[in-house]
């Protein structure tokens, strides 16, 4: 069964991290640099959120705010639930699904260690599936 180690293994743990002062427009512009979804906002170096698109069209455009005086900290997601290495891949999908949530942030030890999507998982999931199929070939053929 793959966890969440397995996952970070594959795609790295490197994270894009903003202040909550920072402005909306500054992190959207990190965002399309990196073309990433989302940035991980970090507070005396703990997480404290996560600013995606959904969070900017729904929290400022949406409200009439403007993205240059808008904060990140003003519209972060915060509600997450938190994620360990030796979560599994199953339960950090069900997990997304119940919560409706895109990304997971993964904490060991109090500390911030990456952060996994509902993409990655799909790839990890894609991966054994195929690593399956090919040991059940090898075994017919064998």
């Amino acid at each position: 069964m793959r966890k969440v180690s397995n996952v970070l293994q594959r795609k790295g743990n490197r994270v894009a991290t903003v202040p909550p002062e920072m402005t909306v427009i500054d992190a959207l512009k990190l965002m399309a640099e990196q073309n990433i979804g989302s940035v991980v906002v970090m507070k005396d170096e703990k997480f404290a959120g996560i600013m995606t698109e959904r969070d900017y069209s729904r929290k400022v455009i949406l409200k009439g705010r403007h993205s240059s005086e808008t904060k990140v900290g003003e519209i972060m997601s915060t509600d997450f639930p938190y994620v360990s290495m030796n979560d599994t891949v199953e339960s950090c999908m069900q997990l997304m699904t119940s919560h409706r949530l895109r990304y997971l942030p993964v904490i060991e030890n109090e500390q911030l260690v990456g952060i996994i999507s509902i993409n990655d998982l799909v790839t990890e999931t894609i991966l054994t599936q195929a690593e399956t199929i090919s040991q059940l070939q090898s075994y017919i053929q064998s």
